[in-house]
């Protein structure tokens, strides 16, 4: 009887071995896919909410003109002065930020930026990329993607008088240096050497996303923190050797 039960724990066991070498990497691969898919659509629709302003401004742009028009021809010069500063705010709200030379990656760091402006987030970017490069599409949108939304949420945290993200872009011998640093509460919590995520649910995928992409290009991702501030860096080779 005690063999019997022996030998159908065995069995279970080896069951359950079974199913986690095998059910496991598939069922990681569809949370990994689905957060990607999830993180790329919200880009897309971020991309296209900017945008959808813009097409609306340069809609009113021949009532504007007409409004201008009319105060010049009253003499209401100083009215039209203050109707041309509140078209540089409205402009300035909707024009894109940035212009890399890389359309993705002026999407994805264009939608951000937007975002980050409305959270009262002190905001320093600079950035030029090639227009083609050997990284696609979705990698960049999920790398980038991940590393403002992350650099967002923690600022978020924080007063918004010590609310800071620093962005720092540029081919650096022949790779693409990518630079993110940020304000935030404390200090990050680590195990080893690996970041914790504060994130629940698919969306702690995010670092494992960034460091698996890294090493897809072999590349490099250095992570710092100390006390109220995050940095992370990547290096991504642009010629294949």
């Amino acid at each position: 009887m005690i063999w019997q039960t022996i030998g159908i724990l065995l069995v279970l066991l080896a069951v359950n071995l079974l199913l986690w070498i095998f059910a496991m990497p598939r069922y990681v691969n569809r949370r990994i896919l689905r957060f990607q898919n999830e993180l790329v659509n919200r880009h897309y629709d971020e991309v296209e909410t900017m945008y959808r302003k813009m097409r609306g401004w340069r809609h009113d742009y021949h009532n504007h003109i007409q409004t201008l028009k009319a105060y010049m021809s009253l003499t209401q010069y100083e009215e039209a002065a203050k109707y041309l500063e509140l078209l540089e705010k409205d402009l300035t709200a909707v024009d894109t930020v940035l212009r890399t030379g890389n359309v993705m990656v002026d999407a994805i760091l264009n939608s951000k930026l937007s975002l980050i402006q409305e959270k009262d987030i002190k905001v320093d970017a600079t950035a030029a990329v090639p227009k083609e490069i050997p990284i696609s599409d979705i990698d960049l949108s999920v790398l980038i993607g991940n590393l403002m939304d992350n650099a967002m949420e923690a600022c978020e945290k924080v007063p918004a008088e010590d609310r800071f993200i620093r962005v720092y872009i540029d081919v650096i011998k022949k790779q693409l240096y990518i630079s993110v640093t940020n304000s935030m509460q404390g200090r990050a919590r680590r195990r080893g050497e690996r970041f914790l995520s504060d994130k629940q649910g698919s969306h702690g995928f995010g670092l494992f996303r960034m460091d698996d992409i890294v090493a897809k290009h072999g590349g490099y991702i250095n992570r710092q923190t100390e006390d109220g501030i995050f940095a992370t860096e990547v290096m991504l080779p642009l010629i294949k050797e």
